[in-house]
């Protein structure tokens, strides 16, 4: 989001609200004041403005909106934040239903495509480097946005376990760890490693076939 979409939340302000920040008639629609609140805060970091300086009436201000319409979408800042970086990380995927394994094998690939997010935009590493050093935001992060991703996997390694694709007598944590944990080493602890299109599928298949020596 660079000045097109600074562009757009000036398109929002100007539609939603008369000069001085004052709503026009009637109440602005949520959607249009929540995406002009996302896009303020996205243009101020962009600006090189850092996170933990950026406060809620200044916010408010490059919005152009009052704080009281920001505290009555957002319990503070932690949430805000968190809410900015789902707007720029790359979507929750859309799992095709056909098989648990396959299901586990797209979520895998989210992993990969947001590792390629992170690699290749300057910006949204360094506010991910940023967030992390702010234990409440990342606390934050890892309850509404980690935390549910990882329950979405839970469950679909449950329903493989069900339905017979894995075995029974394994905990689905450890699962989760021996498969998330692999893609999470190569996007996050070895960031010169290769990320090929085919990565998910190639941890989903050594899993299922094991680390052992194939026999003759």
């Amino acid at each position: 989001m660079g000045r097109a979409g600074r562009r757009e939340v000036a398109y929002v302000r100007d539609q939603e609200y008369g000069q001085g920040g004052e709503h026009r008639r009637g109440r602005p629609r949520s959607e249009a004041v929540e995406r002009a609140i996302l896009e303020a805060v996205v243009a101020l970091l962009e600006d090189g403005v850092p996170l933990g300086t950026l406060s809620i009436e200044r916010i408010a201000r490059t919005a152009g909106v009052g704080k009281a319409t920001i505290y009555r979408r957002w319990q503070g800042k932690e949430a805000l934040f968190v809410d900015v970086l789902r707007e720029i990380e790359p979507p929750e995927p859309t799992l095709p239903g056909t098989s648990p394994l396959a299901d586990l094998t797209v979520l895998l690939e989210s992993l990969r495509t947001r590792g390629l997010a992170q690699r290749s935009s300057a910006f949204l590493h360094s506010v991910f480097a940023e967030m992390k050093s702010r234990p409440t935001l990342w606390a934050e992060y890892q309850r509404t946005v980690i935390e549910p991703r990882r329950q979405a996997t839970l469950a679909v390694l449950r329903r493989a376990v069900a339905e017979g694709e894995l075995r029974d007598d394994l905990p689905v944590d450890l699962m989760y760890d021996l498969l998330v944990g692999a893609m999470l080493v190569r996007t996050l602890h070895r960031p010169d490693a290769p990320l090929p299109e085919d990565l998910a599928e190639q941890i989903v298949g050594a899993a299922l076939e094991g680390l052992g020596a194939r026999q003759p």
